[in-house]
């Protein structure tokens, strides 16, 4: 994500504490639940916003915090510990999790049917492939999974790796700078600066993770009722912002200065016309639901690639019992 997003950040923990929340477990009859959100308010967070903006959490008896995340904000042990409920992410991470640190999570739902991730290249790159990146210097997260994947499967062992900055400061002043970015924003800010932009995306490539919505063992077995109510308004939500956006993205709006109208529509545009919530079924079946298919060919790829520290059964990682 763009460091505009973390512009005003401690204004935004005040603000974004107060959407829907109530400091006692019970307010006005409702079960207040805590969701950690994997960064500032935005339109990939669009589908819970809109939850709560329509009553649909309220429906359900839920009375739902959105707690802001950060580039230093740990959801995995938040939820772990029971200090919120639920938490984003993605499958990937997920598994890696659960199998490295122990993490007794559990995804419960989709967010997106694939991930917006990818590679951000100049219009005129000469850049085409995968392949094409060999030789060429790459801004990455250190350690991102995803690009381990491709490093490995298209044999990158020329491209020289340096660290992402999440700005598009550098490539807009160079031509041949490439790196990491989320269709939804990187190439936003460069067409905005008069940079045309591709981008390769990671799920092309075959990496093609799930965005999730996750919650602790623990608090499924303790209170299986709260998560079904959870879900079912969370996917009737992001079913809802697809199809009509303005309640959300006018919450998300006023909850986060950083963003600007023209930069949350183009977001919501690419979210809509590259069907990463609803998948290939446009009628939104698909909203919210998991192939237990696509975790089986994540976690193959990550055994593969060793960054797994034990096996794990799989089929705990997440649970279809809720998507109805």
């Amino acid at each position: 994500m763009n460091t505009a997003r973390s512009l005003l950040a401690a204004a935004l923990l005040v603000l974004v504490g107060s959407v829907g929340c109530r400091s006692s477990q019970k307010s006005n009859g409702l079960t207040t639940v805590k969701l950690q959100a994997d960064w500032y308010p935005q339109p990939e967070q669009g589908g819970f916003f809109d939850a709560v903006a329509r009553g649909f959490y309220k429906d359900e008896g839920l009375d739902v915090q959105i707690v802001p995340g950060g580039p230093y904000i740990s959801g995995d042990s938040l939820v772990a510990s029971g200090a919120v409920q639920f938490g984003m992410n993605s499958s990937d991470h997920i598994l890696e999790s659960i199998a490295n640190s122990n993490e007794p999570l559990i995804a419960v739902g989709a967010t997106m049917q694939h991930d917006p991730q990818g590679i951000l290249v100049r219009a005129d790159s000469p850049v085409h492939t995968w392949t094409d990146l060999n030789g060429r210097t790459v801004a990455v997260k250190p350690g991102s999974t995803w690009w381990e994947f491709l490093v490995r499967k298209f044999h990158l062992d020329r491209v020289h790796e340096i660290p992402a900055t999440y700005s598009v400061a550098n490539f807009l002043e160079d031509p041949n700078y490439i790196q990491q970015g989320f269709v939804t924003s990187e190439p936003y800010f460069a067409q905005k600066a008069g940079v045309p932009t591709r981008m390769l995306m990671n799920s092309d490539a075959g990496f093609d993770p799930y965005r999730v919505f996750y919650t602790s063992i623990d608090f499924l077995h303790a209170h299986p009722d709260v998560v079904a109510k959870f879900v079912r308004a969370s996917v009737r939500g992001w079913r809802d912002y697809m199809k009509d956006p303005a309640a959300a993205n006018a919450m998300i709006l006023r909850l986060n200065p950083a963003l600007s109208p023209d930069w949350m529509q183009y977001s919501y545009t690419a979210l809509k016309k590259g069907n990463f919530v609803t998948g290939d079924d446009a009628s939104g079946a698909l909203v919210g639901q998991f192939d237990a298919a696509r975790w089986q060919t994540m976690y193959a790829q990550l055994l593969g690639l060793h960054v797994l520290k034990r096996p794990i059964d799989v089929n705990s990682a997440f649970t279809m019992q809720f998507l109805k």
